[in-house]
């Protein structure tokens, strides 16, 4: 009984297997709850809704490129107008609404940060606001360019309201509005002998960290000026020590018979046999034939003779430069001259100006020896017109300078706080010193 009850759970298992085995071989058999052709028009279903999701996608980023190339050709489209406005034609109005567009553009960036549709060049390069702020400096310098009066009234509306000064392309005659209103030009100051004092600069000190090459560079101009001064040092480090030699050799007493009128004098040449020595004597002549365009001597009729300067020198000596002289002035940057063009530096709060408090310092131990460096040792024209209201100081490079007694806008007086005043009270022609 019990062989045949196995014989009859063996045989219902072949029997089941065979149906199972049919069922799966039949198109038209049940095969779970649902019929097998179900199954494979859901498996059809599956895959053209993972093709439609696919199409989606190459949709949404066909389209997110699309739109990144239309702001690329419409900020391409707002430089190009900046750029093409003819000089003549720009005003302070246009620059203003270049302030507002700006303005627009920062607002929207911003009130739009966290869309996920946002663009790329918009998000995460502010492409708009950019191309608006070129447009915007493009305006300035057409407008410095064009009409200089007219710059200077409306840089001084739009900044630093609207424009940081750093971004302005010219600043030597625009009022920094952020000083109080008894500050903000040259105030005259009546000394205890009864003879006018400039005020000084009311602004914070600024710290000036030295690279490794601006202490080795003023380590050599020190040594070189005791050599050209006749052994004048001082035991004071860094910018301090070399502004003590400079004030000890200005205020030396003279050999009679010899003028502070004369001693200025020797002070230019002084300064200028520093710089000769500092750039040694590889540089000049180099500078000479591929800057300023002299003929080297070749034995030709031609040697000496300047046929440039080249067109390149005044810009590209305004970007070497804030190199190799940031251990005088401290940090300075490219810019425009008061003409618009380019070769202009600006320094932005002079470490010789600063440190020193003294404008004879200034005016003989680095404006006046500098413009004439450049122009006698190198063939080219510098102007140097430093601003004691805020110790800033521009250098234009390819710029004729005009004489201090004709320089309207260089005060007459020394500094209030300046010490070599008090070294020099009761000395003959000492006044020569600060002019």
């Amino acid at each position: 009984m019990t062989r045949f009850s196995t014989l009859l759970v063996g045989a219902a298992a072949l029997s089941s297997a065979a149906a199972l085995a049919f069922a799966f071989s039949s198109n038209n058999v049940v095969v779970g709850p649902f019929p097998r052709s179900f199954y494979s028009s859901a498996s059809r279903s599956s895959s053209l809704h993972s093709s439609l999701s696919n199409n989606d996608n190459d949709n949404g980023a066909l389209n997110k490129l699309s739109a990144e190339l239309k702001e690329l050709a419409e900020c391409a489209s707002l430089v190009y107008n900046y750029l093409s406005k003819p000089d003549e034609s720009v005003s302070a109005q246009d620059v203003l609404l270049a302030c507002d567009a700006v303005d627009s553009a920062a607002a929207a960036t911003a009130s739009s940060s966290s869309s996920e549709s946002k663009l790329y060049l918009d998000q995460y390069i502010h492409l708009r606001q950019k191309s608006h702020e070129f447009g915007r400096y493009q305006l300035l310098v057409k407008l410095l360019k064009s009409d200089y009066d007219a710059y200077v009234k409306t840089a001084e509306f739009v900044s630093p309201s609207r424009i940081p000064r750093g971004e302005l392309p010219n600043v030597q005659d625009v009022t920094y509005n952020i000083l109080p209103t008894s500050a903000v030009t040259l105030a005259t100051v009546i000394g205890e002998d009864g003879q006018p004092l400039v005020a000084d600069c009311t602004l914070q000190e600024l710290t000036y960290n030295d690279s490794p090459l601006d202490k080795l560079l003023l380590s050599i101009f020190r040594n070189l000026v005791t050599t050209h001064t006749g052994g004048v040092s001082s035991d004071i480090p860094g910018i301090k020590g070399l502004l003590a030699q400079g004030r000890q050799y200005m205020t030396m007493e003279l050999p009679e018979g010899v003028t502070y009128a004369d001693h200025t004098k020797a002070q230019h040449t002084m300064v200028k046999n520093t710089l000769g020595g500092l750039m040694t004597p590889v540089l000049p002549p180099f500078y000479r034939i591929f800057m300023s365009g002299i003929v080297p001597k070749l034995g030709t009729e031609f040697d000496g003779k300047q046929i440039g300067p080249w067109f390149y020198a005044p810009w590209l000596t305004s970007i070497v430069t804030p190199t190799f002289f940031g251990f005088l002035v401290g940090p300075s940057k490219p810019n425009r001259r008061s003409d618009g063009q380019r070769g202009g530096l600006i320094v932005e709060k002079c470490k010789f100006l600063q440190e020193s408090g003294c404008k004879g310092l200034c005016l003989h131990q680095c404006k006046i020896p500098a413009q004439e460096f450049f122009k006698e040792e190198l063939g080219l024209d510098l102007t140097v017109k430093p601003n004691f209201v805020t110790q800033e100081c521009q250098w234009s490079f390819g710029e004729v300078p005009v004489s201090v007694e004709e320089d309207t806008s260089f005060p007459k007086g020394c500094l209030v706080g300046c010490e070599s005043r008090k070294v020099m009270a009761g000395r003959k022609s000492a006044d020569v010193l600060c002019m």
